[in-house]
């Protein structure tokens, strides 16, 4: 006869909490703690309101939000499209010639040293009050990251992998396209995903600087004017955009990669 070593089970199933459920407790738990610190310690609104008086901002203000909210997002798009295809269109050209990147890499190099909350003042000066300059600072701030990641992921092809393209008798031009390009598709989504969200930065960046409407702008009224609750829902929705983005971005790289090189796992 022999004796069993196994633990007695009670029959129920083991209860397991989705993964998705840990960070929507963990929010929720914040948002009560943060209402609960705001009650115990009668902190004035003016100074940080609760939950419910940023959901009640949301509620009085809507339409202010939503009417700031356009001109940041269509200055965060064009920012993103133009700053990311300049990036793009340097590093093909910087990996095709040495000479050209030992010489205008390190100027950006040193653009990208400069804060752009510094370069937001000169950018305002040159193309006035406009979209122009927001968009601008937008691109800049997405063009040295993906500027970077883009020639590592052209570069980042196996001498293996040439020699058997030259075997083959493939052209530069199917080698850049079938080769290099493919190779550099996981670095550049990495680059977009950083861009996603510091191209809407770079917006609100330029609307601190004389402008009248956009996120920034509406944050800088809020705090001037003691409007807490505004100025919370208004970091909140710029926040929102920029993980929208990322999400969209992010979504797009699942799509269209199905393999990541081991530089980028």
């Amino acid at each position: 006869m022999t004796l069993s070593t196994d633990a007695p089970t009670s029959g129920l199933a083991k209860f397991t909490m989705p993964d998705k459920a840990y960070p929507v407790l963990a929010g929720v738990g914040l948002i009560a703690g943060w209402q609960l610190i705001i009650t115990v310690f009668e902190i004035p609104q003016y100074i940080a309101p609760g939950p419910l008086a940023v959901l009640n901002a949301f509620r009085e203000d809507g339409y202010i939000l939503w009417t700031n909210f356009l001109p940041t997002l269509a200055e965060s798009l064009a920012g993103f499209f133009f700053g990311n295809l300049v990036a793009i269109l340097i590093a093909i050209s910087f990996v095709h010639s040495l000479r050209l990147a030992k010489a205008f890499y390190p100027i950006a190099v040193f653009i990208n040293t400069i804060p752009i909350i510094a370069i937001a003042p000169i950018l305002v000066l040159i193309f006035g009050n406009g979209y122009t300059p927001k968009i601008v600072i937008a691109g800049l701030i997405c063009f040295f990251p993906t500027l970077v990641n883009m020639v590592r992921g052209l570069q980042a092809v196996s001498p293996a992998t040439l020699d058997l393209m030259r075997v083959l008798s493939a052209s530069q031009w199917e080698v850049f396209w079938k080769i290099r390009i493919q190779n550099s598709l996981p670095f550049l989504f990495a680059a977009l995903k950083i861009a996603t969200t510091t191209c809407v930065i770079g917006a609100i960046v330029g609307e601190w600087i004389g402008s009248d409407y956009g996120l920034g702008s509406l944050i800088i009224e809020a705090t001037y004017n003691f409007r807490s609750p505004l100025l919370y829902a208004t970091v909140f929705v710029a926040a929102g955009m920029a993980v929208s983005l990322f999400t969209i971005v992010t979504l797009l790289e699942r799509k269209l990669i199905r393999w990541k090189t081991a530089a980028v796992q």
